[in-house]
């Protein structure tokens, strides 16, 4: 049975809101991941591993039912087709950079207490850019505001050009000292994955720009 239109509006804006939740919660993971290592806090790379993604699982689930349960019911049309489409779609990306988030954890715990091989300059820029297009996807969102979500496309630039001066730098090391080899692996590992984080900050501000306008378009 359909809802009246004044609930059915309220039911889609607590849908926005509860992906705006788990966003905050893929932000805390990635942030997390990257403050587990800069600070070597391994107690926060651990509940990040243990906790943090079983919490993001768990959401998306809830929201994902949600979702369907709209179509089924509700058999939305134009816009309203678009913004629960893209609900499902967003949330599979920010499972996806809580994985990683997570997986810079796991990294974190591994590495353990060895010293790094220089101090870590470009991967924490790397892990604030990360973090920053992810705040201004989901605000671009929620906000339905395509000009934020197309202005991700500038920060994917500066996250590509600094995750190659990182991949050239660990190269360098490795190639100069072979002992260096399996830090700047695992080193090399996380800037892949904080590129990956901002690739999938593009994925969700074109879902966006998809959302409100209607076309396709691509970010970054």
């Amino acid at each position: 049975m359909k809802m009246p239109r004044t609930d059915y509006i309220e039911a889609i804006n607590m849908l926005k809101e509860e992906v705006l939740k788990m966003g905050e919660l893929s932000k805390g993971a990635v942030y997390g991941g990257v403050r587990s290592l800069i600070d070597k806090d391994f107690d926060l790379a651990s509940k990040i591993v243990r906790e943090d993604n079983n919490r993001i699982d768990i959401l998306e689930l809830e929201i994902e039912e949600k979702c369907m349960g709209l179509i089924a019911l509700q058999q939305p049309v134009a816009k309203d087709l678009r913004i629960i489409g893209t609900c499902m779609k967003i949330i599979t990306d920010l499972d996806r950079l809580s994985n990683l988030g997570v997986n810079i954890a796991k990294i974190t715990i591994k590495i353990g207490d060895k010293p790094f091989i220089k101090p870590l300059i470009d991967i924490p820029r790397m892990g604030k850019l990360a973090a920053e297009m992810l705040d201004d996807a989901m605000e671009a969102f929620i906000n339905e505001d395509v000009e934020l979500a197309r202005g991700l496309s500038k920060k994917e630039e500066e996250a590509d050009a600094l995750y190659d001066q990182v991949r050239r730098e660990l190269i360098t090391f490795m190639i100069e000292d072979p002992h260096t080899i399996t830090i700047a692996s695992d080193l090399s590992f996380i800037a892949r994955y904080l590129k990956r984080i901002a690739d999938h900050a593009c994925n969700i501000a074109a879902r966006v720009i998809y959302m409100v306008t209607g076309e396709r378009e691509k970010v970054g």
